[in-house]
């Protein structure tokens, strides 16, 4: 499958604006895809999408979008873990899913600790945005450390780190290898995707 459209659901601003950069730069850069289509976000509160209603009318809608068009097609649940378990939390936001639509071809994915642990996994390719300051350890586990917002903002060359600004940029120039090999959650999204391009 060296073509796939994307579907993803989500929940803070932020991800809604760097999904597609970060899902299309995994597929073409990492996994050698040829083309991934990834459609408008849906967005909700992570409060309603730990929920089995509201996961489930959200993963119906979405493939009622991936329905009207041709070709595979798969959703994407990417939340932050915060302080849940993702051994149990994943398995049983898939079940909610599934149980809903069986017919759906649906991931889950969930960031340890948060989207930002990611952005600090690859921090010597973000300097553009980040500075370390002399004596600063870059973490070899920053998911064990929970290193997250709080490390970005602390490092930010701007006087504020915004979200939906600041985001897609860190995004576009992460170096996805070294974040793949740092944290295992942002393994794992990589290898929901590639899973669908070996089929």
């Amino acid at each position: 499958m060296k073509r796939l459209t994307v579907l993803p659901i989500v929940e803070g601003h932020g991800e809604y604006e760097s999904i597609r950069i970060l899902l299309t730069r995994i597929w073409t850069e990492l996994l050698a895809g040829e083309y991934l289509e990834v459609l408008r976000p849906i967005r909700q509160s992570r409060s309603k999408l730990i929920r089995e209603a509201e996961l489930g009318r959200a993963v119906s809608f979405a493939m009622l979008k991936l329905g009207e068009l041709e070709g595979p097609g798969m959703v994407l649940v990417l939340l932050d873990a915060d302080k849940d378990p993702l051994c149990e939390l994943g398995p049983q936001l898939l079940g909610f899913a599934q149980k809903v639509r069986p017919d759906a071809d649906v991931a889950v994915v969930l960031a340890k600790v948060k989207y930002e642990t990611w952005l600090v996994a690859g921090v010597e390719s973000l300097g553009r945005y980040l500075k370390l300051e002399s004596g600063d350890q870059v973490p070899e586990d920053p998911e064990g450390e929970k290193s997250g917002i709080g490390w970005i903002e602390r490092r930010f060359r701007r006087p504020k780190y915004s979200k939906t600004v600041d985001q897609p940029g860190m995004t576009a120039a992460l170096d996805l290898e070294l974040c793949r090999r740092r944290s295992p959650s942002f393994d794992k999204l990589c290898r929901e995707l590639d899973l669908r391009l070996q089929r």
